[in-house]
């Protein structure tokens, strides 16, 4: 994991928004509601409680609980690095309380079971999204834990938390089934974007700087380039062997990719090098990010994601 914060470049935050990556910094200063104005209303008592470990699943069960639900985010700031994040008072009386839990998992937020076991509220139902998505590592690998850029997982997050809100509120089973129901046909419409990608851009080369957007560019059947040994050290915030850097700039160099997705959140000399690399042989740069942009919804979001890929790959 790269722990450096990044100040986005100007000329990289022209292509897009973002897509989603491992940020970097300390903790969100607090927790916050997520989903629309809303979800916290002068019924708050009645309404479900729901803690999710950052606002992306928080977005997503905001829009399937609609009114009936209060959803806490814990991580919100693209500055709170969910690996090193430290429990607060606050949000352990969240968790407290929680009818429903939602974490990413895969070691991805691990304070969320930390905080379970000191909150004692074995009464939550706790969803944890890498489990729902039945992804294993590979080959002896590491598992890419960051699992909301694969729809199908989305899904099937999406299928479990109405059910879960439908065995704590019967009476409202119908709602949450129609919102879910919705928010299942946009997300369908997002793989269709991704289909519509992948006949037109199929075995394109593209480069990253770490593998947190590899579900959205496997499904284009885009195929990455970059060398493995760079990509994990820049996770791990480990120094790139000099042959591996330099094989990784020939990519630039030598034109041998159409995109670089670049993690717009962290930065260190390496990826400094890639970057300029990717500029000056004028190579498209997509930035990623981590968490939701400012008034962005998941769907909106992803669409964005997809949107700039479509214009990168065109150029």
């Amino acid at each position: 994991m790269n722990r450096r914060l990044l100040v986005l470049p100007a000329a990289v935050a022209a292509v897009t928004m973002g897509l989603s990556a491992c940020s970097s910094g300390t903790d969100s200063p607090a927790s916050a509601s997520s989903g629309s104005p809303s979800s916290v209303g002068s019924s708050a008592g009645a309404q479900i409680k729901v803690v999710a470990s950052t606002d992306v699943w928080g977005d997503l069960a905001s829009s399937i609980g609609g009114d009936k639900v209060q959803v806490t985010s814990i991580i919100t700031s693209p500055d709170a690095d969910p690996h090193e994040y430290e429990a607060s008072t606050r949000n352990q009386l969240s968790l407290a309380k929680a009818t429903v839990v939602i974490e990413n998992g895969g070691g991805y937020d691990d304070f969320i079971d930390r905080m379970l076991k000191s909150a004692k509220n074995p009464s939550a139902t706790v969803l944890n999204a890498v489990t729902i998505s039945g992804k294993k590592a590979e080959g002896g690998g590491e598992l890419n834990e960051h699992v909301w850029y694969d729809f199908p997982t989305v899904k099937k997050v999406v299928d479990q938390l109405e059910l879960a809100y439908a065995k704590a509120a019967p009476e409202d089973a119908a709602t949450f089934q129609r919102n879910a129901d919705a928010l299942t046909q946009k997300i369908d419409g997002l793989a269709q974007q991704e289909a519509t990608l992948r006949q037109k851009y199929d075995g394109q080369p593209v480069a990253i700087t770490e593998p947190v957007p590899l579900y959205l560019l496997d499904a284009i059947g885009l195929q990455n380039k970059t060398p493995e040994e760079f990509s994990e050290a820049i996770e791990e915030d480990s120094d790139v062997p000099a042959k591996v850097l330099s094989e990784t700039l020939e990519l630039y160099s030598k034109h041998q990719v159409k995109v670089l997705a670049y993690n717009a959140q962290t930065t260190g000399p390496e990826t400094e090098k890639v970057l300029n690399a990717a500029k000056q042989n004028n190579i498209p740069v997509v930035p990623v990010t981590e968490t939701l942009p400012s008034g962005k919804d998941y769907v909106g979001w992803m669409s964005a994601n997809l949107d700039a890929l479509a214009t990168a790959l065109g150029q």
